[in-house]
C-alpha cells in the first residue's frame, strides 16, 4: 500500500499534528508556512502566512476553530482555522518552541527558549480576556532557569501542564498556580517530544537518550520502556490498539555520513505491553522527526527531515492479526 505524499515545505518537518477529528493534518517545518491538508487525500486545503522564521510548533482547539503556531521569529500566533486569517500575535524574547490549547480551547500555554540572554519561560494567556493578548501579559508566567524546556502538553482536563526539559526532566506544572507538582528524572539526555494517550490518562515521551518511556499522566509514574539504538525524534500511541510507534533515526548533522540503504530511518512499531519490535516502515531519506497516529488508528503520519510528510494507511491484515492476537 503506497503511502500519500505530502510535498508543501521546502525544509525539514518539525511537528505534525492532526485535529481531533481526524479529517485535517497541520503540518510545519524550519520554513515560515503552516500547511493543513485532508488527511484523507492527501489534498492541501491551504496555508497561514505571516512567520518568518522556523515554526517550531503546532496546535488546533478541541473544535477546530482555532490554531497556534509558535516560530523561531520570536511570535506565538493564533489563526482562524477556517479562513486562515491571524487572529492574534504576541511577541516574544526568544524562539517559542512548544504551544498548546487546553481541553476547552479557552486557555493557550507555549515556551520560549533559553536564548540571547534570556532565559525559558512558560506563559499562559486566557483567549477570552482580550487584554491580555494586546498588552503582551500572561496571566501567569512560570521561569525554567536550570533547564530548557523542549516538549510540553496540557495534562487532562487543563488542571496541569506536563513539560518536557533538556536535561531528560519530566515537570508537572499547575495551570492555576504556576507551582511545580511533580519533578522526576527518568531519561539521560534531552526529551524531543511528548504525546498523550486518547484518554489523555498516560503520554509517551521520545529522547535523546535512544529511548521511549511510558507515563502515568497523573502521578508521572514509570511505566514502559521501549529501546532503540538511535536517537527517538518522536513517539505515538495507538487510540486503537495497544501499539506505539517511534520516529528518529540520527542528529540532522549526522546524516550525510549514513547510507540510506542501511535503513536508519524507518518509522518503528512496538507493542505496548511487551516492550517488543513488531514492525518497521521505510520510507524517509533522513531522520523522522514527528509521527502521530490518526484519532480512528486507521493510519499514522510520519514527519521527516526530508521535508516530506508521509501518511501511511494500515492494511487491512493489521487489524485482523490485533484482534487475533
Amino acid at each position: 500500500q503506497k503511502p500519500i505524499l505530502l510535498q508543501g515545505h521546502e525544509r525539514s518537518i518539525t511537528q505534525i499534528k492532526y485535529n481531533r477529528e481526524g479529517d485535517l493534518l497541520f503540518t510545519v517545518a524550519k520554513d515560515p508556512i503552516v500547511n493543513v491538508w485532508y488527511s484523507v487525500n492527501g489534498e492541501r486545503l491551504g496555508t497561514y502566512n505571516g512567520h518568518t522564521g522556523a515554526v517550531w510548533c503546532v496546535d488546533a482547539d478541541w473544535d477546530t476553530r482555532h490554531v497556534l503556531t509558535g516560530s523561531a521569529d520570536n511570535s506565538c500566533r493564533l489563526w482562524d482555522c477556517e479562513t486562515g486569517k491571524q487572529l492574534a500575535l504576541v511577541n516574544t524574547s526568544s524562539a517559542v518552541r512548544t504551544c498548546g490549547f487546553d481541553f476547552g480551547g479557552n486557555i493557550i500555554m507555549f515556551s520560549t527558549d533559553k536564548q540571547m540572554g534570556y532565559q525559558c519561560f512558560v506563559s499562559f494567556f486566557d483567549l477570552r480576556d482580550h487584554s491580555q493578548i494586546e498588552n503582551n501579559e500572561p496571566y501567569m508566567k512560570i521561569p525554567c532557569s536550570d533547564s530548557k524546556i523542549t516538549s510540553a502538553v496540557w495534562g487532562p482536563l487543563g488542571e496541569f501542564i506536563i513539560a518536557g526539559h533538556e536535561s531528560g526532566e519530566l515537570n508537572q506544572f499547575s495551570a492555576k498556580s504556576g507551582e511545580q507538582l511533580s519533578n522526576i528524572k527518568e531519561h539521560t539526555k534531552q526529551i524531543n517530544d511528548i504525546q498523550t494517550s486518547r484518554d489523555m490518562t498516560m503520554f509517551i515521551t521520545a529522547s535523546k537518550d535512544n529511548t521511549a518511556k511510558l507515563f502515568d499522566c497523573t502521578t508521572l509514574e514509570h511505566l514502559k520502556t521501549f529501546r532503540t539504538e538511535r536517537p527517538v525524534n518522536s513517539a505515538a500511541l495507538s487510540p486503537i490498539f495497544d501499539h506505539v510507534v517511534l520516529g528518529g533515526g540520527q542528529e540532522a548533522m549526522d546524516v550525510t555520513t549514513t547510507s540510506t540503504r542501511i535503513g536508519k530511518f524507518e518509522a518503528r512499531f512496538f507493542h505496548l505491553a511487551f516492550e517488543e519490535e513488531f514492525g518497521r516502515v521505510k520510507g524517509h531519506f533522513g531522520p523522522i522527526n514527528s509521527v502521530a497516529f490518526h484519532p480512528d488508528g486507521k493510519s499514522y503520519s510520519s514527519g521527516g527531515e526530508d521535508g516530506y510528510v508521509r501518511i501511511h494507511y494500515f492494511d487491512p491484515q493489521y487489524f485482523e492479526f490485533e484482534f487475533e492476537a
